[in-house]
């Protein structure tokens, strides 16, 4: 089936498009960014079940972005009635002064930008999907998870608790100017599952996680990932340390994902380039990587969590390559960050919710899969280790470091895996180092999506990341 688009939106439409025609009579450019979008969340362990009809993306209003004498100024409402336009545009007029009031008054020195380009162009988007979140059955699914999470328990008596949580969202955008009539409509969802181990007063975790452009359908999957999720929670309980040092090492399609992110996410979005806070910008068609590395960014490379038609700005989604076989092509832009730099948008353009500011923002950050086998880079392994699961990780866009926490690592000598497990493993590096060491890419490639990106510590929103497994060097500890 076709997740249907917001019947709300539908009905608003006329009044938005009547807003629209009276600011214009103000401002050089005038669009709308209306959101409805609905969801739930259930989690699930040994001590408590909760139920919530929230979610990261869950949302419903208005943002009116406007602009006069190169000046861009928005507005969020709440609450529009599609029978009063003039009210809106009212609000919206006296919110706009107040704001160029406060910054002429603390001699804010602002950017003097050009008109956003306002080219004709219609899309409505329905993506297929089997279930909508809004038509599940909860008091099942709920059933189904507490099932789960006795049957992970039942699996060892080491285990404390077995968590599982799953999330789907139908959203809903439409974006409209005089020349721009978006609409779109999709759903995505995620599950993890937690597993947390003790031993002796020792405590380890197994984290697993599905996600998809998809209905809560993808919960069939928790099954298999809670297994697995409980194995790696009492392996790690005889996890031993890894001993500083720089290693050949593989990462799995999960960890290059992390890579992926962290290596070039925040320090190639280009309003980073506009504040010169990225070290990205003097690296534009030169080499950062080895001949194997080709990086793609963009909501249409892949499909996931952070695939959609078109943007928060009206700039339809796109597959950009960044890295192409080493050599930094270019990076990702927001639509005024683009008219600021001279450059195109690439459809990255992304709020948290319609209360918040545009940023430029990684959607599907992926490598490109390569002709080598795991089995090959194993045994091309003197000594070094197979590291597998994320933990988090950070850059610095300014210097491009790069810190990886990684779940563990399987020790390889002599080509072949020892059994012997580490864990926690800390990967540092300087990023074209670590880039450039890349020497083996498996065919194999994966797609993870259960987790948000934040900017500055705020701003979250959806993200997806991958890869295949990547031979390199980096230093561990």
């Amino acid at each position: 089936m076709k997740a249907p688009f917001s019947a709300y939106l539908s009905g608003i439409r006329s009044g938005v498009q009547d807003l629209i025609r009276l600011l214009r009579k103000k401002y050089d450019y005038v669009s709308v960014l209306a959101t409805d979008s609905c969801g739930f969340a259930v989690r699930i362990s040994q001590r408590s079940r909760s139920v919530s009809s929230e979610t990261m993306t869950t949302e419903r209003g208005l943002v009116v972005r406007v602009c006069r004498d190169g000046q861009y100024s928005e507005v969020a409402l709440n609450h529009f009635d599609a029978s009063s336009p003039a009210s809106a545009a009212a609000e919206v007029e006296e919110t706009v002064e107040r704001q160029r009031a406060l910054l002429a008054s603390l001699g804010t020195e602002s950017y003097v930008t050009p008109l956003l380009p306002d080219e004709p162009c219609v899309l409505f988007a329905e993506k297929e999907c089997e279930t909508l979140p809004e038509q599940a059955d909860l008091k099942k699914l709920v059933e189904r998870l507490t099932a789960l999470s006795d049957r992970g328990m039942s699996r060892t008596p080491e285990l404390l608790d077995c968590m599982l949580s799953a999330q789907s969202t139908h959203i809903c955008k439409m974006f409209l100017t005089e020349n721009r009539d978006l609409c779109q409509s999709y759903v995505y969802s995620e599950g993890t599952v937690l597993a947390i181990s003790n031993r002796d007063g020792r405590t380890q975790t197994g984290y697993e996680g599905v996600s998809g452009l998809c209905g809560p359908e993808l919960f069939s999957r928790l099954e298999e990932k809670m297994v697995k999720s409980v194995a790696t929670a009492v392996e790690l309980l005889d996890a031993g340390s890894v001993e500083p040092g720089e290693y050949e090492i593989i990462t799995s399609p999960e960890v290059s994902g992390l890579i992926a992110h962290e290596a070039f996410g925040h320090g190639v979005e280009m309003d980073m380039f506009v504040k010169n806070r990225a070290l990205g910008k003097e690296y534009i068609g030169r080499r950062v990587g080895s001949d194997l590395v080709t990086m793609h960014e963009g909501a249409l490379c892949t499909e996931n969590v952070a695939s959609y038609a078109f943007d928060d700005e009206g700039t339809l989604a796109g597959d950009v390559v960044e890295i192409e076989n080493g050599i930094l092509r270019t990076g990702i832009c927001d639509a005024l960050s683009a008219l600021r730099l001279g450059v195109a948008p690439t459809g990255n353009g992304k709020r948290q919710n319609f209360e918040h500011k545009v940023y430029t923002r990684m959607t599907n950050t992926i490598f490109d899969s390569g002709k080598d086998s795991l089995e090959e880079m194993i045994a091309s392994i003197r000594h070094g280790y197979l590291l597998e699961g994320e933990e988090s990780g950070m850059e610095d866009p300014k210097h491009w470091g790069i810190q990886c926490i990684v779940k563990l690592g399987r020790e390889i000598r002599d080509g072949k895996l020892t059994g012997k497990v580490v864990a926690p493993i800390i990967m540092t590096g300087y990023v074209p180092d670590l880039l450039g060491s890349i020497s083996m890419c498996s065919p194999h490639r994966e797609v993870f999506g259960t987790g948000g990106c934040g900017k500055g510590y705020k701003e979250w929103v959806k993200v997806s990341d991958g890869g295949p497994y990547l031979k390199t060097k980096a230093r561990l500890g």
